[in-house]
């Protein structure tokens, strides 16, 4: 158990600097990670303002009310899950299930990471549209629909197409396949970050123009803007696999949290707390929105969401 040490504690944020951590086969005891008796821990953070709102609310109640320091760094899910593996991240806290292949080699096969529960986040990606288009055209909520309207999404950008606003790069996505394997007219126009695909789309959407794109839940802009789901093939098990002939849409999960086995075991409060660390769709749209849509600190939005929620994280720290 930690109790008498001062953990230090590094956040890893799940999507973005891919290469951020040379991921060899050290073990947790050589890097200071998870093992027992090892004052360094290590988590993980995605590139999207939610994950970022998940780690700065533990990241704040780990050093104020456990005591634990705690570093944040970035990286891509697959990297984030190869960390884990070998030691060199302790926790990824929002997973989205995009890394089938590498959960069940460490999950299932080596056990290497363990599975820390539901983040009590509900996930979804989708196709959508603005309201005030779907209204006037309400048939083109139907993908089957799509290619009647593709003019009215024309761009430069798009040539003889529609555009479609398309996820940062580092999103696991399937909407080239799906564009192509319903020969619907459109040509996917990469926004390149989270950041730029939300400015684009709220210049768009002020100047009340037709854009259809990728959009997800949770998502704090969704309290500034009306979207509409477009509504595609419904996801089944094992429609992606393999990808390159995916027709179905995305599916709908609570997003889950990972942690490296011998952190779960040996990771004393610190690993206790991640594991009850559990909180809503609209939590961690509050938090979001103050970090994007407010221009705050990270730190300073946790601060704020804590001093409002105490009975809300008060079920997170370890009972004693």
């Amino acid at each position: 158990m930690y109790h008498s040490k001062r953990i230090r504690f590094t956040v890893l944020a799940g999507a973005g600097v891919a290469g951020m951590l040379a991921l060899t086969g050290c073990g947790a005891a050589e890097t200071g990670g998870s093992s027992g008796g090892s004052d360094k821990v290590t988590l993980a953070q995605p590139s999207w303002v939610g994950a970022q709102a998940n780690v700065a609310v533990a990241k704040k109640l780990l050093e104020d009310e456990l005591d634990v320091k705690v570093d944040v760094r970035q990286m891509d899910e697959p990297a984030a899950f190869d960390a884990l593996n070998s030691g060199k991240a302790d926790a990824i806290l929002e997973d989205w299930g995009g890394v089938p292949k590498k959960e069940k080699l460490y999950v299932e096969e080596k056990k290497t990471v363990v599975n820390a529960g539901g983040l009590g986040v509900e996930g979804h990606i989708g196709w959508f549209v603005p309201k005030y288009y779907a209204e006037k055209h309400p048939d083109v909520t139907d993908y089957k629909n799509l290619n009647k309207y593709w003019k009215d999404f024309q761009t430069s950008e798009s040539g003889d197409k529609g555009q479609f606003l398309g996820a940062a790069p580092s999103y696991t996505t399937h909407d080239k396949e799906l564009i192509k394997n319903h020969d619907l007219n459109f040509k996917i126009v990469p926004t390149g970050s989270e950041a730029a695909e939300l400015k684009e789309i709220k210049r768009l959407y002020d100047a009340k123009k037709p854009f259809i794109g990728y959009w997800w839940q949770p998502q704090w802009m969704n309290a500034e803007i009306e979207m509409v789901e477009v509504k595609l093939p419904p996801y089944k098990e094992g429609c992606l696999e393999p990808v390159e002939k995916a027709t179905c849409g995305y599916d709908t999960l609570e997003l889950q949290k990972y942690l490296n086995a011998d952190f779960a075991k040996n990771g004393g409060d610190a690993a206790q707390f991640l594991k009850n660390m559990k909180w809503s769709t609209d939590d961690q749209n509050k938090v979001a929105q103050m970090i994007a849509g407010e221009d705050m600190d990270p730190d300073d939005a946790a601060a704020a969401w804590i001093k409002d929620n105490k009975s809300t994280w008060e079920k997170w720290l370890p009972k004693k």
